[in-house]
């Protein structure tokens, strides 16, 4: 599943291609994704010029005028590819060999038709991506946004947050995958933040905290979240199963070169002084990488 950073990396090249256009024409090819398409969802959308995009966790927020939005989860597979009128994308294909965004795909499900006679063109072969239209100003009751914690960079998160919400008997790797808690990390990053921070994914989240101020291993997992986001972003993500830029670009997602723990079970723990051997375990049906050496 595309994490927070590779759906921020999608919703940069969306806006960079997309902001002023007017949709003259949505073409649905199938009645659902993981839900039905909203009623009239087509209708509505033609006309509107796409004001700009923004991202909410692993939601990309397409700001329409009219007062809409327009959401899009990509859920485990999903894709957007952007051709036509000298857009330099090109059409791909899944890592199972099935075309992505040519708008004739046998996954291509969603067409959008631009005023400049370029096209959108949203892929999904597992159809787990999600897609809604609702007035703007009611995002904060949105079903699947209302209960979302704080986005997990520095003008969001701070320590005095999260210490008040990791007040639970829950291991801290299942307490910073929970969405109400912290926006967008993924399982992918929650391994490499909590290596970075030296704490054990098995410890739960409520010693971490103090009765009094802010401890410094909350200040120090902070920091690493903020760290191993920035870099992530910076990088375009991690380039895993089927994840693409929007322009085709399969270079993007150079993240894992900095893996320190994920996927790496059996070898040698990379932090300087420590002799540790990286260890796989599962939790919530979930595989965590750590080093039980360094990771306390």
């Amino acid at each position: 599943m595309p994490e927070l950073p590779e759906v921020e990396t999608v919703r940069k090249g969306l806006e960079n291609h997309l902001k002023d256009r007017v949709i003259v024409d949505v073409e649905l090819r199938r009645k659902d994704l993981r839900f039905p398409f909203p009623n009239g969802f087509d209708e509505i959308m033609k006309g509107k010029k796409i004001l700009k995009i923004e991202r909410r966790a692993k939601y990309l927020l397409i700001r329409l005028s009219g007062g809409k939005t327009w959401l899009c989860h990509l859920g485990m597979s999903g894709r957007w590819t952007l051709i036509g009128d000298g857009k330099e994308a090109v059409p791909g294909r899944f890592n199972y060999g099935g075309e992505i965004g040519s708008g004739q795909g046998p996954h291509d499900w969603v067409v959008i038709h631009l005023d400049d006679g370029g096209k959108g063109v949203y892929s999904d072969h597992r159809r787990f991506g999600i897609m809604d239209i609702f007035d703007t100003k009611k995002q904060n009751e949105h079903k699947l946004l209302k209960s979302i914690g704080p986005e997990p960079m520095p003008d969001s998160l701070t320590p005095e947050i999260l210490s008040d919400k990791l007040k639970r008997k829950i291991p801290i790797k299942n307490a910073l995958l929970d969405q109400k808690i912290i926006a967008g990390l993924g399982n992918i990053y929650v391994c490499e933040i909590l290596n970075r921070a030296g704490i054990s994914p098995k410890r739960k989240a409520e010693t971490l905290v103090k009765k009094n101020g802010v401890g410094e291993r909350i200040k120090k997992l902070v920091f690493e979240i903020h760290s191993v986001m920035i870099e992530a972003i910076d990088a375009g993500g991690s380039t895993l199963q089927d994840f693409r830029g929007v322009e085709g670009d399969d270079a993007l997602g150079y993240f894992p070169n900095s893996f320190v723990v994920y996927g790496r079970e059996g070898e040698d723990c990379l932090k300087e002084s420590c002799n540790g051997i990286i260890k796989r375990i599962i939790q919530s049906n979930r595989s965590t990488f750590y080093c039980p050496k360094c990771q306390k």
